[in-house]
């Protein structure tokens, strides 16, 4: 196995495009995990540690640029309020130390369907920045999985970052897993209220082959909240409409049966944390669409 490390970005987009099958590396918790246990002998590793800006991030009017390589530690502790759904996804991430060093461009790129960050990024509609010698492109995070640990990269593209719209509403994320730290994820549930476009987004987590959106639910409860009037009136939302939804979320998943969890048992789940997080996040908006007014 041959180790590159480049000490630029165009460095490393010249390697990989003299080595498409070099594996890139920067966190390393995903990709080592693999190593360790011969599960992948790649040909080449591709080092970014030395590459500063995939560790930087900038805060625009409306959007964050996100460098690939920003740890999850940064996000909870600098980014909470622009991007409170991934702040919540990054909490329950393994340990302090896995925090410290993997991002969400390792997410990304390992494409694994229990990714902790793929059901807040589908939620808040991202889209992956994605590169090589032949130009920069961006993937809207929809397109980005393709099939089980597949994206949409080309062989000699490496991520650069990822650009979310700051959050104008509430945003919530659950996670099911056998323990409280240190798990994979049974399944995962993001929850994204958009205000300004009066629409809400969802991001499901190994309960199907690749990360997925529950749409006929999104579509169900963004037309229940307008024909209601729910956005300017601040009402509960029913329980049937809760309930409805949960199912919809719950239709949306294609889980297996595996060591973690049974198929059943991931729907259940899954439609469990859709009315729970539906509670919390308009409970939220409910209570700035308060104070707003009495302001």
């Amino acid at each position: 196995m041959d180790f590159l490390r480049p000490a630029s970005w165009e460095e490393a987009l010249a390697a990989k495009a003299e080595h498409p099958t070099a594996v890139p590396i920067a966190g390393g918790t995903d990709v080592m995990v693999e190593i360790n246990f011969d599960h992948r002998r790649p040909e080449y590793l591709l080092d970014l540690n030395r590459i500063a800006e995939l560790q930087e991030w900038e805060v625009g009017e409306d959007t964050v640029r996100l460098g690939a390589s920003v740890p999850y530690t940064r996000i909870m502790e600098d980014l909470r309020g622009e991007l409170p759904g991934l702040a919540l996804a990054s909490h329950t991430v393994a340990s302090p130390q896995i925090r410290n060093r993997g991002g969400v461009g390792g997410n990304l790129g390992t494409a694994s369907p229990a990714g902790d960050a793929h059901p807040a990024l589908l939620a808040a509609g991202a889209e992956v920045e994605v590169a090589s010698v032949r130009g920069t492109r961006r993937i809207p995070i929809d397109d980005f999985f393709t099939g089980v640990k597949r994206n949409a990269l080309e062989a000699d593209e490496l991520i650069r970052g990822v650009h979310i719209e700051k959050a104008a509403g509430p945003q919530a994320f659950s996670k099911v897993g056998t323990r409280n730290a240190m798990v994979i994820a049974v399944c995962a549930f993001g929850l994204a209220l958009h205000p300004e476009s009066r629409t809400v987004r969802t991001g499901i987590g190994s309960a199907a082959p690749t990360p997925v959106r529950a749409r006929e639910a999104e579509e169900f409860l963004t037309a229940a909240l307008e024909e209601g009037g729910f956005w300017e009136n601040g009402r509960t939302v029913p329980p049937s409409v809760a309930r409805q939804f949960a199912e919809l979320c719950s239709a949306a998943c294609n889980p297996i049966d595996d060591v973690r969890g049974s198929a059943s048992y991931r729907r259940h789940a899954v439609g469990v944390m859709a009315r729970r997080t539906l509670g919390w996040t308009w409970d939220e908006y409910r209570g700035k669409e308060r104070n707003r007014q009495c302001a």
